[in-house]
């Protein structure tokens, strides 16, 4: 009776760790830059991030290094945590 139940716990746990695996193998690579987006229909762009950044909102998309540049220039703030503007050469 015991060995039943541990077997199956045994099972369980290797069962988890498989899907824990395939999680990590099935994950879409980090993106370089992103831009975190305003609350509400038509969002707009609020704020630029090296990718990763922790400080980066729910609220956001992966961009190009263009368009990270781009927006930069067109005035959008950048996070003063993960400094995309110094990552890019963008001196403010």
């Amino acid at each position: 009776m015991w060995a039943e139940r541990i077997d199956e716990a045994i099972a369980m746990i290797e069962h988890r760790e498989k899907e824990r695996q395939q999680g990590e193998e099935r994950r879409p690579p980090t993106p370089d830059w992103i831009v975190e987006l305003s609350i509400g229909v038509g969002a707009r762009p609020v704020e630029v991030h090296v990718g990763g950044c922790n400080a980066a909102g729910k609220r956001h998309r992966a961009i190009t290094r263009e368009q990270a540049l781009a927006a930069l220039a067109d005035g959008i703030r950048a996070c003063i945590h993960c400094r995309p503007d110094t990552e890019l050469g963008v001196l403010g």
